[in-house]
This record gives C-alpha cells, sequence and structure tokens, in this order.
C-alpha cells in the first residue's frame, strides 16, 4: 500500500488545488451569461461528476495518468460575454456546439492540426485579451471593498512569495473568510438548498451567440487546454496516441453536461503535471493511480456544488471577480508571454490584444470572435521579417 500512497496523495492534491483555484471563475463565467443560482450548482455538481468519470475510466483503460478539468480559459471568456447575450439557454446551445466540434476534431486529427497551426502569437494575445478584464479586477474590487478584498490581495502575495503553489487555494480561502463576514447576520439558507441535484437546461440556438462563443470557446479550448495536457504527457514519456479517445470521451461529455449546465470539459493543463510527474510517484507505470484518484475526488467535491455556489451567490460580484482575477494572474502572464515572444509579430499579437481587450461587440458577436479575425488580418498585411 505505501508505494501507492505517493500517487494517490498527489491525485488528491491535484483534485483539490484544480477545484479551489477556479471554482469561482466557472461559476462567474456561467452567470455572466445569465445562469441562475440553481443552474450553477447543477452545473459545477455536473462538471466535477463528468471530471471524475472520464479521468477514472480512461485512466483505468489506457493506464495513463489521464486527468480531465473544466476549461478555465473558457470560463474566463464566458465571463466577459455578457454583452453578448443573458439568456442562459442561448449559452447552452453555444456550449453544445463547442462540444460537437470537440468530437469533430476527435473523429478528424486535421482539425486538430489545424488549431495547431494558428501562431501562437494570435492564440496567446487572445487568450490575453479574454483575461486582462478579469485580471483587473483585484484593483478595482481593492478600490470599491478594501476591507474585504486588499486582505485577500495580501494573503495571495504572501503565499506567492513563500509557498507559490498554494497561493491560488490560500486566495480562495481568504476569499472565504471574507464573504464570511460580509455576509454576517444575514438569514441563513434552507437546508434544502444545500443538497446537490442537477437541472436540466433546454438549449436554444443562436446564430449570433453561437458565433460569438463557440468559436472562441472551442479555440481557447483546444488551444489552451487540450493541446497543452498532450504536450505535458509527452514531456513525461507518454506517447501513445490517445488524442482520439480523449477528444471523443470530453466532447461527448461536454455536451451531455452543457443539458445541465455544465461548462466545457478537456484534459487538464495546469494540474496534468502533478498527476504525470514525478511527485506522482517514481514508477511511471503506476501513475495512472494519481489520475483515477483525482477524478474520484472531484466526485466527491461535486457534492460541494451547494456550498460553492452559496459562497458566491453571498458575495459581491466584485470580490468573486478578484478572486477569479488572482487565479488568473499566473494564466494571463504566460499567455503575454508568449505572445510577444516573437518580435516579427508583436504587432500581429497586439492588435489581437486590443480588439479583444476591449469587450466590442459588433452585430451580437463579441470581441474574442474579432480580436481572433483582426489578428489574421494582421498577420496576412503585415510584412514578415526572417
Amino acid at each position: 500500500m505505501l508505494r501507492f500512497s505517493q500517487p494517490i496523495t498527489a491525485g488528491v492534491m491535484a483534485a483539490v488545488t484544480g477545484f479551489a483555484s477556479s471554482f469561482a471563475i466557472v461559476l462567474a463565467g456561467l452567470s455572466a451569461v445569465g445562469a441562475s443560482a440553481t443552474q450553477l450548482t447543477s452545473a459545477l455538481l455536473a462538471v466535477c461528476l463528468l471530471n471524475g468519470v472520464l479521468a477514472m475510466a480512461l485512466s483505468w483503460a489506457t493506464r495513463l495518468p489521464l486527468s480531465f478539468a473544466w476549461s478555465t480559459p473558457g470560463a474566463a471568456l464566458l465571463a466577459t460575454a455578457g454583452a453578448v447575450t443573458d439568456q442562459f439557454d442561448a449559452a447552452v446551445g453555444a456550449l453544445i456546439v463547442t462540444a460537437a466540434l470537440i468530437v469533430v476534431t476527435g473523429c478528424w486529427p486535421a482539425l486538430g492540426r489545424l488549431v495547431g497551426r494558428i501562431p501562437a502569437s494570435i492564440a496567446a494575445a487572445m487568450l490575453a485579451g479574454i483575461l486582462f478584464p478579469i485580471c483587473l479586477a483585484p484593483v478595482t474590487a481593492s478600490l470599491e471593498l478594501p476591507a474585504y478584498a486588499l486582505p485577500i490581495v495580501v494573503v495571495w502575495l504572501a503565499a506567492r512569495r513563500w509557498a507559490p503553489r498554494a497561493a491560488v487555494p490560500a486566495a480562495m480561502l481568504a476569499t472565504a473568510v471574507a464573504v464570511a463576514v460580509y455576509a454576517w447576520g444575514t438569514t441563513p439558507p434552507p437546508a434544502s438548498a444545500l443538497l446537490p441535484r442537477l437541472e436540466f437546461v433546454a438549449p436554444a440556438w443562436d446564430p449570433a451567440v453561437i458565433v460569438a462563443l463557440s468559436v472562441p470557446l472551442y479555440i481557447v479550448t483546444m488551444a489552451g487546454q487540450n493541446l497543452p495536457g498532450f504536450t505535458v504527457l509527452t514531456t513525461f514519456g507518454y506517447r501513445q496516441p490517445v488524442a482520439t479517445p480523449v477528444l471523443l470521451s470530453s466532447g461527448a461529455a461536454s455536451g451531455v453536461g452543457a443539458l445541465f449546465a455544465a461548462p466545457t470539459v478537456n484534459l487538464a493543463a495546469l494540474s496534468a503535471a502533478i498527476v504525470a510527474g514525478p511527485e506522482a510517484g517514481e514508477e511511471r507505470d503506476h501513475r495512472w493511480i494519481a489520475a483515477f484518484t483525482g477524478g474520484a475526488t472531484y466526485v466527491v467535491l461535486g457534492l460541494a456544488a451547494p456550498f460553492a455556489t452559496l459562497l458566491v451567490e453571498a458575495a459581491p460580484e466584485s470580490l468573486i471577480q478578484a478572486a477569479a482575477g488572482l487565479a488568473l494572474m499566473t494564466a494571463m502572464l504566460n499567455a503575454v508571454s508568449t505572445a510577444f515572444e516573437r518580435e516579427d509579430q508583436r504587432l500581429v499579437a497586439l492588435g489581437t490584444f486590443l480588439v479583444v481587450a476591449s469587450g466590442l461587440t459588433i452585430a451580437g458577436i463579441g470581441s474574442a470572435f474579432w480580436g481572433l479575425l483582426a489578428g489574421g488580418a494582421l498577420l496576412l498585411t503585415l510584412p514578415r521579417r526572417r
């Protein structure tokens, strides 16, 4: 049993860290496009169950450390999409189209290769533009609610200084304390509100919302989650061809989950290194146990969905946005570094970033889509230097 203690511990740590560091982003994103409190609970429960079942089933079947998560960049995209739609059923329709695109990619690998050929400067600049308004939230919240937001920022900074890996969970814990203080004395919720439940959401098909959300969401999910997730596996020596079952399974799961308000499911990128690397044990052939354990942990964490939703509902929106912004700082830094890495494409990256960060909406279609088009146009128009 002792030989398996390290992968088991790594799996639990990866799941808890992944959940604690970004559940607020997921709930904020879904809330921005019109999800109700009960739909938020349903979404978090459904996506945790799907993450867990996929990780356990595929890790067991392939004996590979395959961990799954919600699309954090996708949730950030939804958080800035309030100007596109506040009709949640239309957003659900867009999520289903995104899931279908992922399934098609699993059946037709050429589409995945096409996404992989999008210049890193454009893809990263689009992601940076999506994250930029959220990463500003800690600043604005510190001005609006200094007594509550500043302690969260201080905790995050202190953890970044002495325990970087614990910085985001520590900030989320500080946020929970701040919300508890803020909501002190209010009427507690009824016991029925603490029961996890799924709620079916019938999708609506709005072409403008599908174009505005599905295409950017598909690109950031593939470029920001699935492709890096495969890269992590390759880095640690796992070279078996697993792309097709992963994409088919996660795409199908995303489509089912969307009917219960859940965001897109994909291969984990940020926490994948924990379950695929040396932290999960020296014996590489046993590291799939870490991913399996992480999946089981996600199923248990799904039962906490009502508590997480109540936390978000009880807090001022700016405070939750601040916590989400702190959680996304590293992703923002990585996106900016990648976007401006190539000197000959910096103007392309800058143009993409500015259009996306502007938040403009044309014909009901949001800035992420227009930023992608702007980046492509700049790449084709500007002279290239070797």
